[in-house]
């Protein structure tokens, strides 16, 4: 018997789109996946839970240096040839045909190789952006997707990526047996069911992102879930191919476990160096020696960003897999100058990730594609070993360094002006020349609830308080309206402020 429902869907998004994607035959199968997955899924988040738990007391995450797969002689699976080569990946929210049809197509003679089509940190998740993400996402692998004047050339386009949400999101608005599905094993499954066996008939490779895992057994879940996709739509084991955002303290530790849980099917990880540093505030919150400074001062080359990156490039490297580099955040600005200093910084950072060994690395807007690409003049490094480089470094992160009034400001506007976007249903938003999305907000609120838990003293001598947090966002938000002239801020600030200031820190913002 089906117990399945979907939940608001008149006031959450069109009902007529919906029932086009959930025909009988998927919802039977998301049915049997939920019931197969959930139970374990519920466990591995206890599992974060109890970990989390032990970190408060004092605890710190450690490396299993005797592991199988540390100790033994493996390599991944050959990796296809449509994703040898991988210089410059673009991202965006896939919910925006306009912004997906831009990912994938040349934008003044320069296309990515790869496009990362987003259902998680830049996409809002209302119901509405949901299902029009695997609208868009269908019709991109038909070659039929289209936006008033804007259309594809499916002769000319970069290979699609599929990000799906993360392991500890729920879907409210899908229901079976009472409960929430989770969202990313969704978004899986239900690409997977529209494009999979077309990518494959095209001869190319289908293949998806998957972000915020913590450890070795989660891997081990989503490599299940992969396998029984693969059978479910018959497809030969290990067609679906996938990249895994190494973006959590505890996976940092446990890079070469992820990866070899993995073994048959990943091609790829990916240093995701904004969601790490929330989640080295995150995970040593109550370490009154690891009180973060400034996040403009947090940057890859901070020793234990750097030893993180260089770790995963040695052991991908060794072991048959490509190391992509990070994002590069900056956006195009309005005027000349901004644009040549914009240029300016993704040509320094896209040069030191090359220099350390990377393969590619990611752009959040178009115009900086032909920049990173001369960064990167092969395919990839795959033969760069980094054989003198430590594989068990010191990745936790210093709690030295500056912390000031004008940092407090800045995570402060940049609560009020993401939760302004999300309002509007927007997951990333630009401002102040800087593409901020999930990650960066989440940094922002846990770096203020960090400062006020540890009485943090700032440059200038005051305590960071929650009164003066609260000074802060009546003042940063009458110099946005000053700016913007928009209502809608006054209400972004209120739910900001109250995200900021909460007693207990969530670990990822109510979606």
């Amino acid at each position: 018997m089906i117990s399945f429902q979907l939940r608001n869907i008149e006031k959450n998004g069109p009902c007529n789109k919906t029932i086009k994607v959930f025909n009988p035959d998927l919802i039977s199968l998301i049915t049997k996946f939920h019931r197969e997955f959930e139970g374990l899924r519920q466990n591995l988040l206890q599992r974060r839970r109890d970990k989390q738990e032990l970190f408060n007391r004092g605890l710190i995450p450690t490396y299993q240096k005797n592991s199988k797969a540390c100790l033994e002689n493996w390599k991944v699976a050959p990796i296809p040839a449509d994703l040898l080569s991988r210089k410059v990946e673009i991202t965006g929210p896939v919910n925006d045909p306009k912004m997906v049809i831009n990912m994938l197509s040349r934008n003044k003679g320069e296309r990515a190789d790869t496009a990362m089509l987003d259902f998680e940190d830049s996409m809002c998740p209302t119901w509405d952006n949901v299902v029009s993400g695997y609208k868009n996402l269908k019709e991109a692998v038909d070659g039929t997707l289209s936006s008033n004047s804007y259309k594809l050339d499916t002769n000319d386009m970069a290979h699609i990526m599929v990000r799906v949400r993360g392991l500890h999101l729920n879907e409210k608005n899908v229901i079976v047996d009472g409960t929430s599905v989770s969202a990313g094993l969704l978004d899986l499954l239900v690409c997977a069911y529209y494009t999979s066996q077309k990518i494959f008939d095209q001869g190319k490779t289908p293949k998806f992102y998957v972000p915020k895992c913590e450890s070795y057994l989660e891997a081990r879940w989503w490599n299940q879930v992969f396998t029984a996709i693969e059978k479910a739509l018959s497809l030969p084991k290990g067609t679906i191919k996938c990249t895994f955002l190494i973006e959590t303290l505890p996976a940092a530790f446990q890079i070469e476990e992820i990866l070899f849980e993995l073994k048959e099917r990943v091609v790829a990880l990916n240093v995701g160096r904004w969601d790490k540093i929330f989640s080295d505030i995150k995970i040593l919150r109550d370490h009154p020696d690891r009180v973060t400074a400034d996040r403009s001062l947090i940057n890859m080359n901070c020793y234990w960003m750097e030893n993180y990156a260089k770790r995963l490039i040695k052991i991908c490297h060794t072991r048959g897999a490509l190391a992509i580099g990070g994002m590069a955040a900056f956006t195009p600005g309005r005027s000349e100058s901004i644009r040549e200093e914009q240029l300016r910084k993704v040509k320094i950072d896209k040069e030191l990730e090359f220099l350390w060994g990377h393969d590619g690395c990611w752009v959040s807007h178009p115009y900086f594609i032909k920049e990173a690409r001369n960064c990167f003049p092969k395919n990839n490094q795959l033969e760069k070993k980094l054989e003198e480089f430590d594989k068990f470094p010191d990745l936790l992160p210093s709690g030295k360094g500056k912390r000031t009034l004008q940092g407090l400001r800045k995570n402060i506007r940049v609560g009020i002006a993401y939760l302004n976007g999300w309002s509007e249903g927007k997951g990333c938003v630009a401002w102040d020349n800087l593409m901020e999305d999930l990650a960066t907000l989440e940094i922002s609120r846990a770096q203020v609830w960090q400062w006020i838990r540890h009485n943090t003293v700032l440059e200038e001598g005051m305590t960071v308080t929650s009164s003066l947090v609260k000074k802060i966002f009546e003042e940063e938000l009458e110099d946005i309206l000053k700016e913007e002239q928009k209502e809608s801020f006054i209400q972004a600030k209120v739910r900001a402020q109250e995200l900021f200031l909460l007693n207990t820190l969530p670990e990822f913002m109510e979606v």
